[in-house]
């Protein structure tokens, strides 16, 4: 209800109004008067007396009727002394169109601050500021000055001007679809993305939100709402800032941080979100998911009027990771029935020229198809919608029957039709009354499977179990004194992070598997607890000042005899005192060496959007090199772990390769479960780095444990 009072707004205050055509106060004026907004309009200029037949303010606080909106385009530094006006009248939200702020560095940061503290003074909810605006198209509340924008279902939320008029443009140029808002976020210094989605999710009228982000002020909050939206209505997301550069550009435009692709991937995707790369899909994506029903089993069939299109189409929905299933028997069988004896009908399915003197038996197919339980939705690709143009006007009777027909399949069924046709951008009547069943038609064969991936993606979410992990964390519920006291200790001399062996200790209390350390003050000492070993020793540096113990020569593996352990020790005492004169040097680690397995990696960071983290990989070159790990934002259960393991490229690894055992799996899932709980628990840490940990045919250890505080 708070969003309310300011989306669904009655009466508008256009502070900076102006005669000039050229300025935004000016234009809102006009837009709302010829859209035939139905509320009441106070254009606000201490210069003017009207503008555009409506009588002028010198302020807000003049007006004597109820004021909802305020929409401010007057420069920045005039905004809080207008906001405080605003304020005494009691108005309920503004639209802050000016730049200047946070996103042009520390002085427009202070400036920022000081209007949220107005904001908060007078309970003022704002937009922006560095926004495009805002529209209601249901009832003509367009405060962003485009015109025509066309009205529908899908709610649109951009950090963008330029795309959101890209994307208006486009639904208005190539579909029946359109918008029933639109909010320009800009810097999202009050209102945040996930109040948005809290309010659109529950708008009757709005079927879809389809969103472009470049950066969030709370990460987390977002998908702890998206994960409550995304049960009742699809969210299609594009993402910038994956880049070095995309996040450089995206700070500056925006004062947000972009954080890490990888993660926000994982999470949108985790959250239900409908996550797009390329922009050129996204208004497509939307429009086929608020008009269609999702595909429940991740099955499709293609139905064309030539191998080439049908061979691409396969490859593509392939490569989307949608299943292209054989049809029954009795399908096939019907289909032959129909169709020449040169037609396929396996799937995909060619007609083979079998529509050239009647284009309707499309329809006939459809149907066929659709009632196939292998099947979940149908791609019709080819010259659908062109048949009357390219060979006889007397074919497009028949097209447009097949069309209708083919529209009431879709409305009274629930499996989905998306068309691709060479005629998509031609005037053909046929195509129109796909598109007003809401059947999206496109001239793009890689757009018309996108639509089918995202349907398909829509009901492999809404079909899958949806685990108890909603994004929320329970601070310290799992924490332990022992643990707390290990933390305690490092706070009280002043440390960032945990020695190796604290770091052990405080994995070992909650169960997790290392490596059994012993720590020598002399060399002596050293070979004494190597004896306890039955095998070789490690060595390593342990001191508060030397954090990357490799680094200071404070490491040495594989020690067997005593004198390669004596020299060993005074060694790497030696390098760290050379690495870091007056280094405290508390002793060295004797530590059994591992036994062969395979190395793993497991780290949690916190990440500037979404908060804590864990990621997942195989060691050694494969992270150094190749990159090849998973993430997910915590908590998370053991099947989100198990998910983990399953999604980096050297997976297969994990089962054995080459002559080598398979690794417990089930011993790893626990560990990165209680690497969740240990950061849930200790809101202390900051990161935790366990490399190498390895894994063995039965069970795993961690070898190395690095943990920062905050």
């Amino acid at each position: 209800m708070g969003l309310r009072k300011i989306l669904d707004a009655d009466s508008i205050a256009i502070v900076g109004a102006s005669k000039n055509r050229e300025k935004r106060g000016f234009q809102a004026i006009r837009t709302l008067l010829e859209e035939k907004f139905e509320g009441k309009i106070y254009p606000v200029n201490p210069k003017e007396d009207s503008i555009l037949g409506l009588r002028c303010y010198r302020k807000v606080s003049e007006i004597q009727e109820p004021v909802d909106l305020a929409l401010i385009t007057t420069p920045a530094h005039t905004v809080p002394s207008i906001l405080e006006d605003c304020g005494k009248k009691g108005v309920h939200g503004a639209v802050i169109i000016a730049g200047g702020f946070r996103e042009l560095g520390q002085d427009g940061k202070k400036l920022e601050e000081g209007l949220l503290k107005v904001a908060k003074k007078y309970d003022i909810r704002l937009i922006g500021p560095n926004t495009s605006g805002m529209m209601n198209l249901k009832k003509s509340l367009n405060l962003v000055g485009l015109r025509d924008a066309p009205k529908g279902d899908i709610a649109l939320i951009s950090q963008s001007g330029n795309m959101a008029l890209a994307l208006i443009t486009e639904a208005k140029v190539r579909s029946r679809k359109g918008f029933s808002y639109y909010v320009g976020v800009g810097n999202e210094a009050d209102i945040k993305f996930h109040e948005y989605l809290a309010f659109f999710g529950q708008d009757p009228e709005t079927k879809a939100i389809l969103m472009y982000v470049e950066g969030m002020r709370d990460g987390r909050k977002f998908l702890q709402q998206a994960y409550k939206t995304t049960l009742e209505k699809p969210i299609i997301l594009l993402k910038s800032g994956r880049s070095s550069t995309g996040k450089q550009s995206a700070g500056s435009h925006t004062g947000s941080l972009a954080g890490m692709w990888e993660v926000a991937r994982s999470a949108f995707q985790r959250a239900g979100i409908i996550v797009i790369d390329n922009p050129d899909e996204l208004f497509p994506a939307a429009e086929a998911l608020s008009s269609l029903p999702p595909i429940r089993n991740n099955c499709v069939a293609i139905l064309a009027d030539g191998g080439g299109h049908a061979t691409i189409a396969a490859d593509i929905l392939t490569d989307l990771g949608v299943k292209i299933p054989e049809l029954g028997a009795k399908t096939q069988s019907r289909l032959r029935e129909i169709l020449p004896a040169t037609a396929t009908v396996r799937n995909p399915v060619d007609i083979a020229g079998g529509a050239d003197a009647s284009p309707d038996i499309f329809a006939e197919c459809a149907k066929i198809i659709l009632k196939d339980h292998n099947v979940g939705g149908l791609l019709l690709v080819g010259l659908f919608g062109g048949y009357g143009i390219r060979f006889a006007e007397t074919l497009a009777l028949m097209e447009e029957d097949a069309a209708h027909r083919m529209g009431k399949q879709v409305r009274n069924g629930k499996k989905p039709i998306v068309v691709h046709s060479l005629y998509a951008s031609k005037n053909s009547h046929s195509l129109d009354l796909l598109r007003y069943y809401n059947i999206p038609v496109h001239d793009s064969l890689d757009a018309a499977c996108k639509c089918i991936g995202v349907l398909s993606e829509r009901g492999s979410y809404l079909k899958e179990y949806h685990e108890k992990v909603n994004f929320v964390l329970n601070w310290r519920a799992k924490a332990k004194p022992e643990g707390e006291k290990v933390i305690q200790r490092a706070r009280e001399e002043g440390r960032t992070f945990l020695l190796e062996h604290e770091a052990k200790a405080l994995l070992q209390i909650h169960g997790a598997p290392v490596s059994k350390d012993m720590m020598a003050c002399s060399a002596d000492e050293a070979v004494k607890l190597s004896k306890k070993v039955n095998g070789p020793v490690a060595l390593k540096i342990v001191s508060p000042d030397i954090l990357h113990k490799t680094d200071a020569g404070g490491v040495r593996l594989n020690l067997r005899t005593e004198e390669e352990i004596r020299c060993g020790f005074e060694q790497i005492v030696e390098n760290a005192k050379r690495h870091r004169p007056g280094a405290d040097i508390r002793g060295v680690l004797v530590s059994p060496m591992a036994p062969a397995g395979l190395e793993v990696i497991i780290g949690t960071k916190t990440d500037d959007q979404f908060g804590p983290i864990i990621m997942f990989g195989i060691g050694g070159i494969m992270v150094e090199v190749l990159h090849d790990v998973s993430f997910r934002v915590l908590p998370i259960s053991s099947t989100s772990a198990k998910k983990m393991m399953t999604e980096i490229q050297s997976a297969p690894m994990l089962d054995g390769f080459r002559g080598n055992p398979p690794t417990d799996k089930k011993a790893l899932r626990r560990l990165l479960v209680t690497c969740s709980d240990i950061m849930e628990a200790y809101p202390d840490i900051r990161e935790m780095d366990l490399n190498p940990t390895i894994a063995y045919e039965k069970g795993a250890r961690i070898v190395d444990a690095r943990i920062i505080l905050r």
